[in-house]
Formats: C-alpha cells, structure tokens, sequence
C-alpha cells in the first residue's frame, strides 16, 4: 500500500470508478444478451431489445466505459444480426 497521500487518494478513486465501470458493463452485456435471444428467437418485442441494447452501448461510449469505435462495431453487429434474421423470416 503506498504512503503518499495522493496516491492514496488515486487508489480510492480508482476501486469507485471501477465499481461503476463494472456495473455499466454488465448492464450492457445484458441488453446484448436479451436482443440477440429476442432476435434468434424472433420475439415480436425483438425492435425494442434492440433499441435497449443500442441506448446502453451509446450511454457507455459516452461515460467511456468502451471506446466509442468498440461502440460502433457492436451496434453494426447487433443490427446485422436482426437483418440477417429478419431476411431469414421473410
């Protein structure tokens, strides 16, 4: 443990930015998981896990959870998805 004083402080702000960073990104995975189960599945309440899934990955980019190119590929693959099972349906 270090004795400076504001690498005890760093410390401290760093367990509470990881703590936050942790629950925002469980969150996110789990709007994904729920859109790509809703989407294989062929839900008819598949549009809004979708609009979900896109909102947490938005919201983390910006708090800067995942970079915001990681944010962009994720949303391409998710909507990739919905269109490739949406073809499938048709």
């Amino acid at each position: 443990m270090a004795n400076i004083r504001s690498q005890i402080k760093r410390n401290r702000q760093t367990i509470k930015r990881q703590a936050r960073n942790k629950s925002v990104r469980s969150e996110l995975r789990t709007r994904a998981k729920r859109a790509i189960s809703a989407i294989d599945e062929g839900a008819e309440n598949s549009e809004e896990a979708i609009r979900l899934a896109i909102k947490r990955i938005d919201k983390a980019a910006s708090k800067g959870v995942i970079h915001k190119n990681q944010a962009a590929n994720r949303k391409a693959r998710l909507m990739k998805r919905a269109a490739k099972a949406a073809n499938a349906s048709v």
